[in-house]
């Protein structure tokens, strides 16, 4: 997990990662950011993020998307 914060806080250091559930629907993350983010996650953690994995449920917090990773891994 603190990998992928590691790589969130690339993106807005600002957030509380550990507690938001909101990132996609607060706007704390764009639609650039999740792009980048997940060319990141898939080197970092050796995952495929396909396009059907891109939905506001698996990016609105650092542990639904952790939650994704462990499902692809």
């Amino acid at each position: 997990m603190e990998k992928l914060i590691e790589i969130l806080k690339k993106y807005n250091a600002d957030v509380d990662y550990y507690t938001n559930e909101h990132l996609i629907d607060e706007e704390l993350l764009d639609s650039f950011d999740i792009i980048s983010i997940v060319a990141d996650i898939d080197n970092e953690f050796d995952v495929e993020i396909t396009a059907k994995d891109i939905i506001p449920e698996n990016f609105n917090s650092a542990e639904k998307l952790y939650d994704l990773i462990k499902r692809l891994s």
